[in-house]
């Protein structure tokens, strides 16, 4: 076919076909990031947003660690067994559910949710702590009943949250708040767990197996710091209308 047919048809520079769709690209990336960079100056622009971030940077940071270590750490020191996992396990479950269902609704309209918030983070430093210094196994269970206040940190920020954002900012603040936690989450483990191990060898520099819950409700106490700063915005005010209220969510 080369050889007696002319090539009449001449194809199309690859540069000019893909010119295109890495322009879209861009501009896909550039919007993205753009909607990012807004929605973060929401929260550094609101005292409450940025002391909920703070407060939740902080206890993730600590707890989260803790608690991906929490069954190890039992087993190691205590010797405990898949039954007294499950124990404990249902004891902090059960009180979460009754907290969530039967004393949030009823206590919030009381106290307010900065003096839930408050004492969910002070029930978790104690919380931390007692498992750090536990002596003796049945202390476990009496600590695991912490878990009825532990739970309400996330209902009564998140409800501060809705207070301090306006009306269009809503999504974009809890989205920029839950990637705050996220990357705290993913970076407590990574310390946690070689403290863990450490504490709980024959090298560790003291006797003291549940150092690392320590560490975690000393992060626990830093949260609970700007948990008392938080001035709670009852009024939905929005910020300056302009052009970037109007951009397209974060998930277009």
């Amino acid at each position: 076919m080369t050889l007696f047919l002319a090539e009449t048809v001449t194809p199309a520079p690859k540069v000019d076909q893909c010119l295109p769709y890495f322009k879209k690209a861009f501009k896909l990336i550039q919007e993205q990031y753009d909607n990012i960079r807004y929605a973060a100056s929401v929260v550094i622009s609101s005292p409450t947003l940025k002391s909920v971030s703070l407060a939740l940077f902080f206890y993730e940071l600590g707890m989260s660690g803790a608690t991906s270590t929490l069954l190890y750490y039992l087993k190691a020191a205590f010797g405990f067994d898949k039954n007294q996992f499950s124990e404990i396990l249902m004891v902090v479950d059960i009180g979460a559910v009754i907290s969530q269902l039967l004393v949030l609704p009823i206590i919030t309209p009381l106290v307010g949710e900065k003096l839930i918030l408050c004492a969910a983070l002070l029930s978790n430093a104690v919380y931390a702590l007692l498992f750090g210094l536990a002596w003796a196994p049945w202390v476990t269970y009496f600590i695991a009943a912490f878990g009825v206040v532990n739970v309400l940190v996330r209902p009564s920020s998140f409800a501060l949250i809705s207070k301090a954002a306006s009306s269009t900012d809503q999504g974009k603040a809890q989205g920029i708040i839950l990637g705050v936690q996220s990357f705290s989450s993913l970076l407590s483990p990574l310390a946690m767990t070689p403290l863990t191990n450490l504490f709980l060898s024959r090298d560790a520099p003291f006797n003291c197996k549940g150092f690392s819950f320590v560490c975690a409700s000393l992060s626990v106490a830093i949260a609970l710091c700007f948990a008392f700063m938080l001035k709670p915005n009852t009024s939905k005010k929005p910020l300056e209308v302009d052009a970037e209220h109007n951009k397209a969510p974060l998930l277009s």
